[in-house]
């Protein structure tokens, strides 16, 4: 076996899982890279553009396919559906992969599973594509939806939502944004370290380290082939978690000595965040549905060296009445359709559909029915969620003022002034990629009347 086809077997693998099994791109990633950690980094990082590049391309892929192949995407054997996938990828969007050992490498890869009778389909399909580069076909400009669609991999009524929302320009940025390369962003464990001296550690390690805006203490991280291998993840210097859930606790802005809770916490970032702002005073009340979730927070909790943290197993619809107006700050990053990180998380959009933003925004109103009973009065409330969707989002604002006694904070007096806007002074901002360097993410802020 040749490394080519070892590497792309493992590939076909993940995006079986994937699209298959329904299982979660970034954690298939995940697991096979760290199954795998002997191979060159170089192979990893083959199996991780082709991987994630195949899933982030999936209907601009099955476009061109369908206009190729004499049989219709959706009509294929799953294997084969996948090889040609993976394929047109690299044919299209890999320059330094020769257009031969695509189609060689894929033909090799059909016989080797089984499909000897199909692998001169594989290479005929494969090859009339690779003969009409780079005038691939694609819906005509002027059919706004279609055309955003194919073009960004985006599924349509997703597009048709946010061109009725943002406009066709804000829409193309945000759609171009979720196909672009983004380095790791983490946040410095202030308790253990300076940015300044985290930056010069990685930096000495061979790994890229950028500033961020709107933080001093972010950094986005590249160069590095395994998280698990640098030794300042293990010491606890730092934390993974992107600027836009950091500006979560930003907003939230804990007083020392303050007793907080964060409903749905796993994997912990927010609550680990909010137990550094504290700085060793105070208490964090971590809460989520499993043992499984709770034990992510208590494994990061341990590395960072966060001492003034509890966490527990509990359902954030069900009242906990020795919590009622026992909190000074409750965070409420409550479970949402997470169009907003799809550029991390390319299945997701896939997977959502309206009835399901539908149904997540009415567990989120019942989910916030339940915890803003445990804030103080004059206490706050932060409600976030990592979607791009006004029925999650600004219209939970609008439902939840309406319900609860409960006033808007202005965001200004907390977030840098290049996030000032119109809404900021509201109390609320939705973060876009494209727009904003960040992820996807909504922030609201809401103050308990006395």
């Amino acid at each position: 076996m040749t490394k080519e086809a070892g590497s792309r077997e493992l590939v076909l693998g993940i995006l079986t899982e994937v699209t298959q099994q329904e299982e979660y791109s970034h954690i298939v990633i995940r697991n096979v890279l760290e199954k795998y950690q002997y191979l060159k980094k170089q192979e990893r990082a083959f199996i991780t553009r082709v991987a994630q590049g195949t899933l982030e391309r999936l209907i601009f892929l099955d476009y061109i396919i369908d206009r190729f192949s004499s049989v219709k995407v959706t009509k294929m054997k799953p294997v084969i559906r996948s090889i040609l996938r993976m394929s047109v990828y690299q044919l299209v969007f890999m320059d330094g992969v020769p257009d031969a050992a695509v189609c060689n490498e894929a033909v090799k890869l059909a016989r080797k599973k089984g499909f000897h009778n199909l692998a001169g389909f594989v290479n005929g399909v494969l090859r009339s594509i690779a003969r009409s580069l780079p005038d691939l076909p694609c819906p005509p400009e002027e059919d706004g939806k279609a055309f955003l669609s194919v073009r960004y991999s985006m599924p349509e009524w997703i597009v048709e939502k946010w061109l009725n929302a943002y406009g066709r320009e804000r829409t193309e940025q945000i759609l171009k944004a979720f196909l672009e390369k983004r380095p790791l962003s983490v946040r410095v464990n202030l308790q253990k370290i300076t940015p300044g001296a985290l930056k010069e550690r990685l930096e000495a390690r061979g790994i890229r380290v950028r500033e961020t805006p709107y933080l001093s203490y972010a950094l986005e991280l590249s160069g590095y082939d395994y998280l698990g291998a640098i030794p300042e993840f293990g010491e606890g210097l730092f934390q993974v978690q992107d600027v836009s859930s950091m500006l979560a606790v930003e907003a939230a802005a804990p007083k020392e000595g303050a007793v907080c809770m964060d409903v749905c916490a796993a994997p912990g970032g927010k609550s680990l965040h909010l137990a550094e702002k504290l700085r060793g005073t105070g208490r964090v009340e971590a809460r989520d549905l499993t043992e499984y979730k709770a034990s992510l927070i208590r494994k990061n909790a341990d590395r960072l060296g966060a001492g003034n943290i509890h966490v527990s197993v509990w359902d954030a619809r069900v009242l906990r009445e020795d919590s009622v107006e026992a909190a000074d700050v409750v965070l409420a990053d409550l479970p949402c359709s997470g169009l907003g990180v799809a550029g991390r998380k390319p299945d997701l959009k896939y997977r959502v559909t309206e009835k399901q933003q539908e149904e997540l925004a009415a567990l989120q109103r019942e989910i916030l029915k339940v915890v803003q009973s445990y804030v103080k009065p004059g206490g706050i409330l932060v409600y976030s969620t990592c979607t791009i969707n006004r029925g999650e989002n600004e219209e939970n604002v609008k439902w939840f003022l309406g319900e609860f006694p409960f006033e808007a904070v202005s965001l200004n007096d907390c977030l840098s002034r290049e996030l000032h806007g119109e809404t900021t002074k509201a109390g609320y901002l939705q973060l876009l990629p494209g727009i904003h360097a960040s992820d996807g993410f909504f922030i609201a802020k809401f103050r308990k009347k006395s």
